[in-house]
Formats: C-alpha cells, structure tokens, sequence
C-alpha cells in the first residue's frame, strides 16, 4: 500500500511536519519587543510659536553681560532651556530639554544664514518696479536653486534680520527711496527753519548801518 495515501498514518504525519505553529499577537510583540524591535518614536514639530520663543531666549542669553562667553557650553543652554519652558507663549506645551534647544538653534541658524546670502543676491538683481515682495519671491527661489530644499523658517530669518550677525546690507529700491525722502525732507526743514534770535539782531544791525552810511 502507498504510505501517503490520504487516509494514511504518513501522509497526516507529513502534513504535521510541514505546518507551522501558529502565534499568538501579543506573544510575538512581546518577542519583538524583548529583542529591541521597537518602533522608533516619532520627532515632535517644533511650531512657530516655538522657534520665536527660542530665538528671544538666545538672543537675552547671548547679551547677558554676567553670561556671555564666561560660561561653560551646558550652564549657557541650561538657561535657555529654563528661559523657553517658563514662558507664558508656550503654557500647556510639552517642555523641551537644552539638546533639543540645542539642536534646533543649529539648524535656525544655519538656514537663516544661508537664506541672508539668497536675499542679497537677489537685492543686487532687483531691478526698477520689483517690490518687498518679488525681492523675497526671488530670494525663495534662489535659495531652493542653491540648496535644493524650500526655504521653510522666513518666520525665524524675520526675527533675526535686523542683528549684525544675520543682517543684509545691501539695501532694496524701496528702501533707498524711503532714505532719500529721509533726506528730502532734513534738507527742506533746515531751508525753511527761521533764523535764530542771534542771526536776526545781526541782520538788523547791518541793515541799520547800511541805513546810516
């Protein structure tokens, strides 16, 4: 007789041999679990609200006469990781630790820089009727030419324009415009200022003796 026929002792042993235990869920879980198979944890976003918080306790940090550069890397970030979980912009938000802060000021910081070289470039090739706004269009664009990412932190390059660190000196059409009706208007106002008591008696006494003579 076949020995694998299908009422056979072999063939219902071949089958048993060839099937695989099943597994319960949370037992293989639990097996995944034990041999560090676990999924990574998902980064938060740092929100808007966040980075201007953070910038505001860098640059205090950064201009306290008593910190400055006199303390050690871990005591500066320390401070500003109390600066940013204290403040009233963020009650309710889940506290951040000084490497994060840390971590995230490098990368405001080295985009911000990047993106100050796209906006001269693109103040230099700004040409007559181009406003605020096509400079920051070109300035987007030649940023993500030269770095090929969209430039994602305008709201941080904002906040910092203004510092000598991060400041563009190069100025817009519309910004020269403004300096020259600055100008304008100094030199109008020193034309039409009246002369002072001094200036006047002068006048009237060479008036006078010009009378006499």
């Amino acid at each position: 007789m076949d020995p694998f026929t299908i009422n056979s002792p072999g063939f219902t042993l071949l089958l048993a041999s060839q099937s695989s235990p099943t597994m319960d869920c949370s037992f293989a879980e639990a097996v995944g679990n034990s041999l560090g198979l676990v999924k990574p944890v998902v980064k938060r976003k740092w929100l808007t609200k966040e980075d201007l918080v953070l910038i505001s306790g860098w640059l205090n940090t950064s201009k306290d006469a008593i910190v400055s550069n006199e303390q050690k890397g871990g005591s500066f970030w320390k401070r500003i990781e109390d600066y940013f979980n204290s403040s009233a912009q963020l009650t309710g938000s889940v506290a951040r630790e000084w490497s994060q802060c840390k971590q995230r000021w490098g990368r405001v910081n080295e985009q911000v820089c990047k993106f100050v070289g796209s906006y001269e470039a693109a103040l230099k090739e700004q040409s007559s009727g181009q406003n605020e706004n096509d400079v920051m269009k070109a300035s987007h664009d030649i940023f993500f030419n030269d770095y090929h990412v969209k430039f994602t932190m305008e709201h941080c390059w904002r906040e910092l324009r203004y510092y000598q660190k991060w400041k563009s000196y190069s100025k817009s059409i519309d910004g020269a415009k403004e300096k020259r009706k600055e100008n304008e208007e100094v030199m109008h106002e020193e034309e039409v200022r009246p002369a002072g008591v001094k200036a006047a008696k002068a006048s009237k006494r060479k008036q006078t003796q010009a009378a006499r003579e």
